[in-house]
């Protein structure tokens, strides 16, 4: 498999939303290109949040879409055809219904289910899903409605928490994950963890 250039995390932007479970890719993104002392800006032409720098030797790509979740793809699609940046070389950190919180996964390519931004990203990359995804559990609402559980409040510190630890990566699994060894990636970050209160 390709090595990861560009890792983007969706989101909507504004305030209103920080916080809430439909962020939790966008704010997994911020978080490693600070561990990274990564900047990251506003680029217009690409719409969005914008960052390179150094991760464990290798030259990487981030990105914020500044659209709303509904038109990641195109954000990524932008900055990917500029660069010259393949789908194979993309991972995307989104959130996940179908995974309680507290657990995340690693997937190489698939479908994008009903997950607008997902299918907002395929269309900008040229209807290629080939691309990695970091799947964020963020729960199920139940009969809530969906759009006002991922967009309408904002995540409790218990649950915050339990996100954080579930996307925990040290550098020897991160460097597997830019390498494009995700086969080895998804065997230690899927490994069982032990249970947070």
């Amino acid at each position: 498999m390709s090595r990861i250039r560009l890792i983007a995390g969706l989101g909507n932007p504004g305030r209103q939303y920080e916080g809430t479970p439909h962020n939790v890719g966008a704010r997994w993104v911020h978080n490693l290109a600070a561990r990274f002392s990564i900047p990251m800006s506003a680029r217009p032409r690409f719409r969005g949040s914008v960052g390179r720098g150094d991760v464990l030797g290798r030259d990487v790509w981030f990105l914020v879409p500044s659209t709303y979740m509904n038109l990641s793809g195109e954000s990524v699609g932008a900055l990917s055809r500029f660069y010259g940046i393949e789908p194979d070389e993309i991972l995307i950190a989104h959130d996940e219904v179908d995974f309680p919180v507290g657990v995340a996964r690693l997937k190489n390519g698939g479908r994008h289910h009903t997950h607008n931004g997902l299918a907002s990203v395929v269309a900008g990359l040229g209807n290629r899903s080939d691309f990695v995804r970091l799947r964020i559990g963020i729960g199920h609402p139940g009969r809530r409605r969906m759009i006002g559980f991922l967009t309408g409040k904002k995540l409790g510190r218990r649950d915050r928490d339990r996100v954080d630890a579930s996307l925990e990566m040290d550098d020897a699994l991160l460097q597997l994950v830019v390498d494009g060894e995700l086969d080895k990636a998804m065997s230690r970050f899927h490994a069982p963890r032990p249970a947070t209160e």
